[in-house]
């Protein structure tokens, strides 16, 4: 079944803020932690920029999708 405009918003709204909390926690100096043995290293931090700028991309494509459609804008000046 296909979400609707709201639903991927949502969809991607959450999934942003996952990406924001690993950056976050990056930054903070959780790059790489162990735990019970068991080692566990998140993602490249510029892989997450990445996936984080292509996620409010998307985001700006649902939310005004007339205004990303192109890179181009029509505008019009009166009185001249």
């Amino acid at each position: 079944m296909a979400l609707t405009p709201e639903e991927q918003l949502i969809e991607l709204y959450e999934r942003r803020t996952e990406i924001q909390t690993a950056i976050s926690a990056i930054l903070g100096g959780a790059q790489e932690y162990s735990i019970n043995g068991r080692s566990l290293k998140r993602p490249d931090l510029g892989l997450l920029y990445k996936e984080r700028d292509r996620l409010d991309q998307e985001i700006r494509s649902l939310e005004a999708p007339e205004e990303s459609a192109s890179m181009f804008r029509r505008a019009y000046f009166e009185g001249r």
